[in-house]
């Protein structure tokens, strides 16, 4: 039997708040579904104020560049200036990548310019002065410089010493190894013809090279995207509608095929795009859609809360320093194949700076626990346009060191507020 209650006789019972006061959380999925294309922005402004900015800050930076320099000449934005930026970044590109794993992570590795001229010396040596085939001096090359870094690794998650200073330590010792390997002559030629060289020299000619990459590019994404929002909605949580995959395509596809077309009336597809483009992605997928990515997130987020989640903390870090220091190696093998030629200034100068600034300024976090490998290739599109434009103006390299500076600096200042507003907030 059941008796219904006036409030005044329910005076004593807890209240429970009718449905309509629940707040509920609303996806971002959704607001397309809810409110049509104006859903954008909405969750646009909601991002701006909550400090989730993204790559938004990068790809302005971007285009800004992109619009003064070419007013200042009209070359910059030329076919053939943009096919050598494109070439010119893989290799800083290829170590910038290595570099966001190590800041993912919360960590830092000062010694990946040492690591990279170190590894081209040693593709050098085995192979001009040894006779080794090119391919194994590659292999070997490449793998020592992840026996370097695991190194590094090492003494990092076991035995206890800052990641700062090991990897500072190797800076110092590691560009003090190439010297002595590279021997008395300090510089040993490469084969022009030869694998290493065609790495930033080899163009597939054919149009349908370039426009075939954008197009299995744009395809890929698509494709991607409609999977996953499909999996989404079979599991009945939100997901994108199928208009705003086509506009995100729609979106990619536009730069995607305005490069292919610049390629195209240059020299072709560099083949150095390719392969950064290629790491580049599947770095990525390792590192956001992967068991190894999602700890290399949770290390950078909290090393305490991973380590009492099961991870093995020596095991990852060891790793992810492995990994930063093969892709210094392989970004030495592009940085060689440029000037066909290992000496004793390669991995030195503004290198290591670069390599750092392009994952920060690509918008990954000096804080840990954020970040994707899209940050290199953004970074370093910045980092190689300032420079690009200065070279055509013929501004004093001293000046592009301080103009780099300075972007540096206003990155880690759009990161460092980021992070407070998102606290303030409380989505972080």
């Amino acid at each position: 039997m059941t008796t219904d209650l006036t409030p005044a006789e329910d005076n004593g019972r807890p209240q429970e708040a009718p449905p309509a006061a629940v707040a509920t959380a609303v996806d971002p999925r959704l607001l397309v579904r809810q409110e049509g294309f104006a859903g954008y922005w909405s969750e646009f402004g909601r991002k701006l104020r909550s400090g989730e900015l993204g790559s938004l800050p990068v790809v302005v930076g971007l285009i800004v560049i992109g619009l003064v320099f070419q007013l200042k000449d009209s070359a910059f934005l030329g076919a053939e200036n943009l096919s050598n930026l494109f070439v010119t970044a893989a290799g800083t590109g290829l170590i910038a990548v290595g570099i966001v794993f190590v800041l993912v992570l919360g960590e830092i590795d000062l010694s990946v310019g040492s690591v990279s001229g170190l590894a081209a010396a040693v593709f050098a040596v085995l192979n001009v002065h040894h006779g080794m085939p090119e391919w194994l001096a590659l292999v070997v090359s490449v793998l020592s410089g992840a026996v370097i870094s695991a190194l590094h690794g090492f003494f990092f998650a076991r035995i206890g010493v800052p990641a700062f200073v090991v990897t500072l330590a190797g800076l110092l010792g590691w560009n003090g190894l190439m010297l002595q390997v590279l021997g008395s002559d300090g510089t040993i030629n490469l084969d022009d013809s030869g694998l290493v060289a065609q790495l930033t020299n080899h163009y597939f000619t054919d149009i349908s090279a370039a426009y075939g990459l954008a197009t299995v590019g744009v395809a890929a994404f698509f494709w991607f995207s409609y999977r996953d929002s499909r999996r989404r909605e079979a599991a009945g949580v939100p997901s994108r509608p199928l208009s705003e995959i086509v506009l995100r395509t729609a979106v990619l596809a536009v730069p995607a095929f305005v490069v292919a077309w610049l390629f195209n009336q240059y020299k072709g597809l560099p083949l150095a795009v390719v392969i950064f483009l290629g790491v580049v992605v599947a770095s990525d997928f390792v590192l956001r859609r992967t068991r190894y990515g999602r700890t290399v997130y949770a290390l950078g987020g909290s090393v305490e809360a991973a380590r009492r989640a099961g991870i093995n903390v020596a095991a990852v870090r060891i790793s992810v320093f492995a990994l930063s220091g093969t892709m210094a190696a392989l970004g030495g093998m592009f940085l060689a194949s440029q000037i066909n030629a290992a000496n004793q200034s390669s991995g030195a100068g503004s290198l290591l700076m670069n390599a750092i600034a392009a994952a920060v300024i690509g918008g990954t976090s000096l804080f840990g626990g954020r970040g994707r490998t899209w940050s290199a290739l953004l970074g370093v599109l910045v980092i190689q346009s300032i420079a690009s434009g200065m070279a055509l103006l013929g501004i004093a390299s001293a000046v592009q060191y301080m103009i780099t500076g300075a972007v540096l600096l206003a990155a880690v200042v759009i990161d460092s507020v980021s992070r407070k507003t998102q606290k303030t907030a409380g989505r972080v």
